[in-house]
């Protein structure tokens, strides 16, 4: 039986020729990748002017100095919540939008992020977070929902005037002597703009006393233009505190209450006789101004929201693909069964997705692990320290401190953190393509 023919390579055996090939990936390789590492290991070793040898001393400091141990906190943080709730994303998007018909439209709009830079999310995000609801997004919303439930005072800058009859209790005003019934009690304040009096807001009116009842006006005792209007008295042009709760109290109870009409007066019954009338503190509210995202307890919640928004639609697209290649017939067969859609998830595609979902969450382990973009341009210079991460920290250690060798031992620890996770990646993947 004749030898079986060996089939001869393109280039030969000469191991010149395939040296060749190989030469200007390995000159890339070891300038860009072997180089830079090699280097990051020696200055590591060395202290701040890179001519005394250091030692371990810099290594030393990644567990002393308080602002590298808060960007460590913080990257546990990262790689812990934003890979798992980025993947569980991405796993609800792609299973739900898997039957309909305008699935692909919706993954579309989820993987948009994606082709946007992480400066530019970054920018955008530092606009969503703003404090201000009018320029901030979130705090739109928030705020809106809020008032919702809780609306705030119309009068948060009311305060006392000259010669006034009030006097300042807990937050609110107060009365300085009892008052009865059949009397007209004047209740003036000042401090409330007239273009940021309530819409319903109208002329102020003088009220007339009324036998068996406390009766008054609760108005604003401003007049635009330098002496005009008297003080203490209600003039044509001033308006009524629309709304105002008046409340009479007596031996620190409320024994009657009344709410000011759009011109300023109010009526209280008999009850009221020889009480105190109060404006409550909740009159006074300052408006709800939402939450402070980018202060230093929610600052890194807020950019791991960011950073989800960007990367749910990668998630989504690998695990739909994945979930392309899950068998039909084993959902079909577990329906047969009896399996409702809640265990056919939970029990056949999620087990089946197991490969891939467990790919997709160590892929943006890695990338969380050095993610530097988005913390740099979203948090302000008061919350950079509440949100510092190992990257950022290290571009400030090296650049703004001015100390290489505690940068380059950041680096070769955030190398050495990659590493594992980064081999499993590998290994996950090999095992895929032999199957």
């Amino acid at each position: 039986m004749p030898p079986a023919r060996t089939r001869k390579s393109v280039t030969g055996t000469r191991k010149a020729v395939v040296a060749l090939f190989l030469l200007p990936a390995l000159v890339l390789l070891g300038a860009l990748v072997v180089y830079p590492i090699g280097y990051s290991v020696v200055r590591s070793l060395y202290d701040q002017s890179g001519d005394g040898f250091a030692g371990l001393d810099n290594y030393k400091e990644l567990f002393t100095d308080d602002g590298i141990r808060t960007a460590l906190k913080n990257n546990v943080i990262w790689v812990v919540f934003a890979p798992t709730v980025a993947t569980a994303l991405g796993l609800v998007f792609a299973v739900l939008t898997e039957r309909v018909r305008w699935g692909t439209a919706f993954k579309l709009v989820v993987f948009m992020p994606m082709a946007i830079s992480m400066l530019a999310a970054g920018i955008i995000f530092r606009l969503v977070y703003d404090q201000d609801p009018d320029k901030g997004v979130a705090n739109a919303v928030w705020v809106g929902v809020h008032d919702t439930f809780a609306s705030s005072s119309a009068f948060p800058k009311a305060h006392l005037g000259r010669q006034s009859p009030l006097q300042a209790e807990k937050g609110g005003f107060i009365t300085r002597g009892a008052v009865h019934t059949g009397q007209s009690v004047a209740v003036p304040l000042v401090g409330v703009a007239p273009d940021q009096m309530p819409d319903s807001a109208g002329r102020a009116v003088q009220a007339g006393s009324e036998p068996g009842k406390v009766t008054g006006t609760a108005w604003q005792d401003f007049t635009r233009g330098k002496g005009v209007g008297r003080l203490g008295q209600v003039d044509p042009s001033e308006l009524g505190y629309s709304g105002m709760r008046i409340e009479a109290v007596r031996d620190g109870k409320v024994v009657d209450s009344a709410k000011v009409g759009d011109d300023g007066t109010f009526t209280l019954s008999d009850k009221a006789d020889g009480a105190r009338l109060r404006l409550p503190a909740s009159n006074f509210k300052e408006p709800y101004n939402g939450l402070d995202w980018l202060g230093p307890s929610l600052v890194t919640p807020a950019i791991i929201g960011s950073y989800i928004w960007m990367w749910a639609g990668f998630a989504m697209v690998l695990i739909a693909a994945g979930l392309a290649g899950v068998p039909r017939e084993l959902l079909e067969a577990a329906r047969v069964d009896g399996a409702n859609e809640w265990q056919v998830f939970r029990r056949v595609t999620v087990p089946l997705l197991a490969p891939v979902l467990a790919v997709v969450a160590v892929t943006l382990m890695i990338n969380v692990l050095k993610v530097f973009d988005l913390v740099f341009i979203i948090a302000p210079g008061s919350s950079q320290d509440d949100a510092d991460v190992l990257a950022l920290e290290l571009y400030r250690k090296g650049f703004s401190e001015g100390r290489p060798g505690v940068a380059s031992a950041i680096a070769v620890f955030l190398l050495l953190l990659v590493i594992p996770v980064m081999l499993f990646n590998v290994r996950r993947l090999r095992r895929e393509v032999r199957r």
